[in-house]
């Protein structure tokens, strides 16, 4: 709804996160594989440019992983039988999500050999 206070859409957001932690298997691997990517990078400490870089991708990873859940509950509501679009969506979506997944392991590992290489 339009025009809220931002604590009501803080509150929302929240709320999202809550219930894509609760519902989504693949959100939750992501969180956790992010918290381990971050403590590997407290261990390893990198250069701050690698921790905005790798911070970035796991931001993007999940917001991608929330598009996902929410287009695929949207299509999934409105159209619960199987349909040939609504797979390509969904298809097209878990695409999105798998190549930010791959870049950011790509980012991580450069990370790592900066730090093997000094």
């Amino acid at each position: 709804m339009k025009n809220q206070p931002i604590s009501i859409k803080i509150r929302n957001a929240l709320h999202g996160l809550r219930i894509a932690w609760r519902d989504e298997d693949n959100f939750r691997f992501h969180i956790v594989s992010g918290i381990a990517v971050l403590l590997l990078f407290a261990w390893i400490q990198p250069a701050a440019i690698w921790w905005a870089l790798i911070i970035l991708c796991i931001a993007l990873v999940l917001a991608a992983e929330l598009v996902n859940s929410a287009i695929e509950a949207l299509a999934d509501h409105l159209h619960p039988e199987l349909h040939t679009a609504i797979g390509k969506v969904k298809d097209i979506l878990a695409g999105m999500v798998l190549l930010l997944s791959i870049a950011a392991a790509v980012i991580g590992l450069l990370a790592l050999l900066s730090v093997i290489r000094s």
